[in-house]
């Protein structure tokens, strides 16, 4: 893809991806008759995903990196609970941050493993453990998208850069939400047939701001990106905060 098309900065896509996380846990928590809100909500994790990748590969100080996800996602765990099982505690889900957290540390070995180990044959067999022990543990630690989101994050992280990697992240993106995130499908009349399409696969829209990234920061500087990370547990706060309240008055 021309530079001239690459139109979108860090802050833009992040800024995107936080109305449309916005927008999907409106309609979890307190809009279930309008099913558009998670549709289009389904474009707001691979950006997240595609986010983490290049923090990843950018960071200066992976251990700050860590240290402040690691942070933001004990922060978020609570409120996150409450919005989805009604309590303080609740074991059966753990929010998107830990999936973010699982991914970052898979990364982080497999960088200090191909400094030590170069070679192709090496790099082909380590990514391919990481994302058959990433895919493994985010359904043993019940994280948000589970194993799905920790393998969306290690595909954007090995494919950037990458000649073809435009081509790897489509069909990665196809075989992750059109093929192995089952939920809830439409049926579109086509040429006389009726086609089947899951709501997941509105996730693959995320590539084209994705590809449109130029890779600069743009403005906000460090307060943005400290708004960005506060923004998860806030927005959740005041949501379950509404829900309550609706509940006392209705």
């Amino acid at each position: 893809m021309t530079k001239k098309l690459k139109c979108i900065d860090a802050t833009m896509l992040k800024s995107l991806a936080m109305v449309l996380m916005l927008s999907d846990h409106l309609w979890g928590t307190d809009l279930l008759p309008y099913n558009w809100l998670t549709a289009i909500g389904r474009i707001a994790f691979p950006i997240f995903a595609f986010q983490i990748a290049e923090g990843c590969a950018r960071t200066h100080n992976f251990k700050k990196y860590m240290t402040r996800m690691f942070l933001f996602a004990l922060i978020s765990e609570i409120p996150f609970n409450m919005m989805m099982g009604g309590s303080i505690f609740y074991p059966l889900h753990q929010n998107v941050m830990f999936t973010f957290l699982i991914a970052m540390l898979l990364i982080h070995w497999l960088e200090l493993s191909w400094q030590k180990h170069p070679s192709t044959v090496w790099k082909l067999f380590s990514g391919a453990a990481a994302v058959a022990i990433g895919y493994v543990l985010g359904f043993v630690t019940f994280v948000d998208y589970y194993g799905y989101g920790v393998v969306t994050v290690l595909l954007f992280w090995m494919t950037r850069d990458k000649k073809w990697g435009w081509a790897a992240q489509l069909v990665g993106m196809y075989l992750i939400n059109w093929v192995l995130i089952s939920g809830i499908n439409y049926v579109i009349p086509l040429f006389g047939m009726e086609l089947m399409v899951p709501q997941q696969a509105l996730a693959m829209l995320a590539l084209i701001p994705i590809w449109l990234y130029n890779g600069k920061r743009g403005r906000g500087g460090k307060a943005f990106q400290l708004f960005g990370y506060a923004f998860y547990p806030v927005h959740i706060i005041v949501l379950v905060l509404i829900v309550k309240l609706m509940g006392l008055f209705l």
